[in-house]
């Protein structure tokens, strides 16, 4: 079982490519997946093409409103696990798990734990686990990508942009959490910055995703990214770049 996640600040097509990802495994034999989107402003289904099932934030939620529906026989912390394994969407070859945003200013503390939890519990019975992180530096600090064998950083070419992917960088070292590998991709390079080879990378580019076209449009029209036609310029860039970690 391989554990990626995918890390970045806000707008630098951090869902994009782990859907991407997501994507480039399925078609590729390498299954099953269990995508989870762990970013509070959930667009991994949206980005994916299929409906988002009931998110974890929604389900406790639920659950501490109507503690007294909990089923006799079964303690709360039970009943938690049970309607979180009901809402994880089935689809061909994965499996989609929200994390989902809270409607006032609780903490996400509680939901980080159980989601961590359920990672190591759910983890046996999937080949891949792709994980979409919340944008910036707050997912590191709650431990919720504190295991993985391979971090993509993404960032735009941009010296705001490559700040962010280099704090991300420090953070995870300072916090010491078990990451195999993190690689920087650079995004959208070419169309709307130009080849800017003077902005210092706080990692060498593992590869850069260039803009395309096709995704520009599904994203406008709401269109998700799992029939993604096979000659996509993105599609074949990730895939190539990808297979180069999972080929042994």
């Amino acid at each position: 079982m391989m554990r990626i996640g995918v890390a970045g600040k806000g707008g630098t097509g951090k869902t994009t490519l782990a859907t991407l990802i997501i994507v480039a495994l399925l078609r590729n034999n390498h299954r099953p997946v269990l995508a989870i989107d762990a970013d509070p402003n959930s667009n991994l289904a949206e980005t994916l093409g299929v409906v988002a099932p009931k998110s974890l934030v929604e389900i406790v939620d639920e659950v501490t409103r109507n503690k007294y529906s909990i089923p006799s026989g079964m303690d709360k912390t039970q009943y938690l696990e049970f309607q979180i394994r009901e809402a994880i969407t089935e689809d061909e070859g994965f499996d989609l798990l929200v994390m989902g945003k809270t409607e006032g200013p609780g903490c996400y503390c509680y939901c980080n734990h159980l989601l961590r939890e359920h990672m190591e519990r759910l983890q046996r019975n999937y080949a891949f686990i792709v994980l979409d992180n919340e944008a910036g530096l707050e997912h590191l600090s709650r431990r919720t990508s504190r295991q993985l064998d391979l971090l993509f950083i993404t960032a735009l070419p941009d010296r705001v942009s490559l700040l962010s992917a280099q704090r991300i960088c420090e953070m995870t070292e300072r916090l010491e959490l078990e990451i195999g590998e993190i690689k920087l991709v650079l995004n959208q390079y070419g169309k709307n910055f130009p080849q800017c080879s003077y902005v210092s990378t706080p990692l060498p580019v593992f590869f850069t995703l260039p803009f395309d076209e096709e995704i520009w449009q599904r994203s406008l029209n709401g269109k998700g990214l799992l029939d993604l036609p096979e000659d996509s310029n993105s599609y074949q860039v990730v895939w190539s770049n990808l297979k180069k970690i999972l080929t042994p």
